[in-house]
Order: C-alpha cells, then structure tokens, then sequence
C-alpha cells in the first residue's frame, strides 16, 4: 500500500485531492489561547528586547531569555500532560512566525531547543525519558540542542566519526566532536549522534541517537563568530571519556539515522515559519519606504517597476505561507508521510526569505545599506536558512529522489512480474489501468473553487509532465538516477512549484467559500500573481529535460577544478 503522501503521489500523476482539502485550521480554543499568547509575545519584544544591541553584543541577555522561559516560549511543543503548553504543529509555527519577524536569533535560539533539540525526545522517547527530561525541558530550566554535523559530516551522516562504544553493563563511552551547535555554549541536554559499529570499507555505520546531559568530559568551544543570527549561541561541543547510560539511548540503538531524518523532517516547519515571519517583517518595512522616499516628486511606491517588486513579494510570501500551514495542517490531522513536504518548505521558505529581504534592501537603496537601518542585518540572518538543516542543494536531490521511489520499485515489481506473469497478474493489471488513464487524460483537480479553473488546469498539466518526465528518466538511467544531478534539480523544482500551486489554490478556495469572490479578492489576486511566475517557470523546466548544456558545464566545472585546463582569470 502506498504512502499517504501528497507529493510523493504526483510522482505518479495522482492528485490525491482528500490530503489537502479541506483547508484546515486549528481548534478554535486554540486559536484563542494562541492569540494571547501572541500578545505576550508582541509585548515582551516592544518593551524587553533590542535586537540591534543583540547583534552587536553577539548574546541574547539572560533577563531576555528568562522573560521567554516565563511566557511559555521554551516549552510551546510539549505537551501539556508533560508540563509544556502543548500547541498544535500549526500553532508553533505560528508563534515561531511571529518571533522571526521580531528577531531571528531568538527563532534560531527556541527552535533549536523545540523543533530539533527536544524533538527527538518528543518523537521516540521512552515514557521513562519523557518524564525525566520534557517537564524540566518545558520551563527552560534545561536547555536542548541537536549534534549530528562534524566537520567530515553534515548531510552526510554516515561518515559520522564520533563514537560510543558500549560497555559490559550496558552503558556507552562517548569520543569525538561536534560542530556548528546551535545553543552549544549553554545547553544542557543534547541529541547526541555517535557510530556504534565498527569501521569497515564499504559497510554502512551503525549510528545510535542519545539523549546526553551536560556533565564531566561534555565541554564547548567559544561562540563563533557569524555573518548572522548573532546573538545566538554557535559553538563546537566535545565529549571525552563521557559515560552515557543504556537508558538513554533514544529510539532504537543502531537505528540513530531514523531518529535524525525525523526529526530534521520537522525542524524544517519550524524554519520555514521563521523564513515566512522575516519575509512578512521585510515586507512592511518596504511597503512603508515606499511611502516615504520620494522621486522625481513623487513617492517611488508609485513607480511600476517598484510595484511589480511589491507584487512579486507579496505573492511569493503568500505562497510560502499557505505551503508551511498546509503542511503543518496535514500533520495535526495525522499525516505520517511529510518528509518530501516539508523538504520543500524548507527549499521554498529560505530562498523566498532571500529574494523578499534582498528585494526590500534594495528598495531602501542606499539606507537599506546602512548599520543603522535594520535591513542590512535581516539581510545577514536570513542568508543561513539556506544552509540550515540540510543544504538547498541536498535537499532537492532528496526531493527527487524520494519522489521517484514509489515510481522507480512499481517498475522494478513491473519487470519482475513479466517474467512470472500469472503471480504478478494483479500488479500488471493496476500498472495497465494507470499507464491507460495517463494515456487517456490527466488526474484532475475537482474540490478546488471555479473562480480558481485557470490555476488547476496548469497544476493539472504539469502534475502529468512531472510523472512523464520521472517515467523517462528512471526507464532510462536505472539506478543510475542518484548521479543524475541536474536532473534531480530540475525534477524537485518542478515538485516544489507544484506544492506551492497546490497550496494556494486549497487556501484560496477556503477563503472565497467563507467570505465569497470579493472577501477573498487579496487571496484570489496573489495566487494568480504566483500561479503565472511559476507556470512560466515549469514551462522552462519541462523544455530543460530535453534541450540542456548539462555535459557542457560540467565539463567547464572539471576543467577548472580538476585538471586546471581553465585558469581563473580567464577574461
């Protein structure tokens, strides 16, 4: 039985419409309590922090961190049987939202804590280690981090080279280093990544995820010094000699890896939330510039080509919200299967935060250039969204090829099942009715409104192009496919465009039924804005698959790196 995935559905051409309609919101008690825990939140930040001295200090003051801890700030996603407030996936991101857009370092600080720090604990913790750790870690008295990079591993985590090797009484001693610690220099509870196994050519590592308290032989490295995100605490954390006892393995021991991608699946919400707040923040910042600078005697909002940038802001922010609350809506409602979603939110997130901050620098031209004015510095935060939590470039290749599973194994059983047709009778049969109705006409959109028919005929056209293009290419490259880099780009662009159509259009149905076609003319407005943008770019992906220079560039790259047949100065 297949995954309930909404994307990993297109892949295939379906368009399992029941995973994204009906929009879908919180409680409303929740939202209740949510708006006045937003209030707080807006208060604290008015009358508690300055986020330029922040920036210049390099540190969040401890008044600042201990007012958050007394607003509930560090234990939004514990549960309320656990002593946290107990917030809905969709309501984190909401406050997670709001406290980006005020100062990114604090963001950085509390989802480091919540969305990866704790999360682990949360996900596959015991109910032993739940009650041990999430109520001290719901008040803040114990802050958590997440270590998984090294300086030999990042997103590639089986070349992990920090070990824990297990004692005859059960127990683990811990070697090795960690690097890039988001509130490295004050936690005091880490998710701990470490090899179990042996090291052998070619054998993948066992690694085993495990809950370590700050103690004898866990030390930190001085913060580092950052182009952004300042105030909060980046450092190296060493463990020599640590001893770490059996009950604090988390999960399953040797199966650390699961443990990681789930928990990174979600960190990837919560910084697509604080991407959306910075975007939000910049665009009121702009739209207000535009009424103060004047040229030419007038204000330069009144000139076209700073109104197509407030336009293309507007609509992209737009997009990147409805993509984060669907996602975050599927999850509260059960969704299991959001590892290619919330990729994208990621993917989408942080470089929609790096076009709208860019574009409102420079529409405050030579004052967004200025120490003085905030824009340089959101510009200095939100350039490490793109680094964050797996690379940009990572993640499109897991995009794609995490879509193309379910596709790639139907045609490995297809194979198999020709050579015995009558056990495989009825996977040939299901593959037949498939590749008939692709034939016959495209999955199609129904539940969306009609006012929104243009955008669900281009969603329904490349939806079909993405499952064509994944059948060529797995026909003919094979396994191959995990090396074929350009085209996994090209594929998880046209995914992530897709999502975010799709999105739009489920939002904005919800909006024009409550509130009719002309309540809900803003939402109608910036979806057709986004839905143009990136049909037009789904148009340019789908002519790339056949018409390219991929061998060209990667020959230029090999020359110049490889074999020095290009100098650099070569104008």
């Amino acid at each position: 039985m297949r995954e309930q995935s909404f994307m990993k559905g297109l892949f295939f051409g379906d368009i399992e419409e029941d995973l994204v309609f009906p929009w879908r919101e919180p409680a409303a008690a929740e939202i209740a309590g949510l708006q006045t825990m937003l209030d707080s939140v807006r208060r604290f930040f008015e009358e508690k922090v300055d986020s330029a001295d922040i920036d210049r200090q390099a540190r969040i003051p401890e008044g600042v961190l201990a007012g958050l801890k007394e607003l509930g700030c560090f234990g939004m996603i514990v549960p309320a049987s656990y002593g946290g407030v107990g917030l809905s996936n969709t309501g984190y991101a909401r406050v997670v939202q709001e406290v980006a857009g005020l100062d990114p370092s604090l963001a950085v600080t509390l989802g480091a804590h919540q969305s990866i720090g704790l999360k682990g604990i949360l996900l596959f913790g015991t109910e032993e280690q739940k009650r041990q750790y999430l109520p001290r870690l719901a008040t803040g008295e114990l802050v958590a981090a997440f270590a998984l990079t090294e300086p030999g591993a990042g997103s590639d985590a089986a070349a992990i080279q920090t070990r824990a090797d297990k004692q005859a009484d059960g127990s683990y001693v811990l070697n090795g280093s960690k690097i890039w610690i988001s509130n490295g220099g004050f936690a005091s509870v880490f998710t701990v990544f470490a090899r179990t196994s042996r090291s052998e050519e070619g054998v993948k590592p066992k690694i085993t995820a495990f809950v370590v308290e700050r103690g004898p032989g866990v030390t930190s490295g001085p913060n580092e010094h950052k182009l952004g995100i300042r105030g909060s605490s980046t450092t190296e954390i060493h463990f020599e000699n640590v001893r770490v006892p059996a009950g604090n393995v988390l999960g399953e021991a040797g199966r650390g890896f699961k443990v990681a991608m789930e928990v990174l699946n979600s960190g990837r919400l919560g910084l697509a939330s604080g991407a959306l707040g910075l975007c939000k923040r910049v665009l009121k910042l702009a739209v207000e510039r535009c009424q103060e600078r004047r040229a030419f005697g007038r204000p330069i909002g009144e000139f076209g080509l700073i109104k197509d940038k407030i336009a293309t802001m507007m609509a992209d922010t737009w997009a990147l919200e409805c993509v984060t609350y669907l996602t975050t809506g599927m999850i509260d409602a059960g969704g299991r299967d959001y590892s290619v979603e919330s990729a994208i939110c990621k993917v989408y997130g942080s470089e929609t935060c790096w076009r709208v901050v860019n574009e409102a620098l420079q529409i405050a031209a030579g004052t967004g250039y200025m120490a003085g004015y905030p824009y340089e510095r959101m510009l200095r935060d939100a350039r490490v969204n793109l680094i964050f939590e797996g690379t940009n470039e990572i993640l499109r290749a897991f995009i794609a090829l995490s879509g193309m599973q379910g596709p790639g194994r139907e045609l490995a059983d297809v194979a198999r099942a020709m050579r015995e047709p009558i056990k495989g009778f009825g996977l040939l049969s299901d593959f037949a009715i498939r590749k008939a109705r692709a034939t016959l006409g495209r999955a199609r959109m129904t539940r969306h409104h009609p006012v929104l028919n243009r955008e669900a005929v281009v969603f329904e056209e490349y939806v079909q192009q993405l499952a064509r293009e994944v059948d060529q290419v797995l026909r003919k490259h094979g396994r191959d496919i995990a090396e074929m880099q350009y085209t996994q780009k090209r594929t998880a662009d046209m995914a992530i465009d897709l999502y975010a159509i799709a999105a739009c259009i489920t939002r904005t149905t919800r909006a024009i039924e409550r509130r009719g076609e002309e309540g809900a003319r803003r939402e109608i407005d910036l979806t057709s804005i986004f839905v143009g943008e990136a049909g037009r770019r789904l148009a340019q992906t789908v002519a790339a698959v056949d018409k390219n220079d991929d061998e060209l560039r990667k020959a230029v790259a090999s020359k110049t790196y490889v074999d020095g047949g290009y100098p650099f100065d070569v104008v």
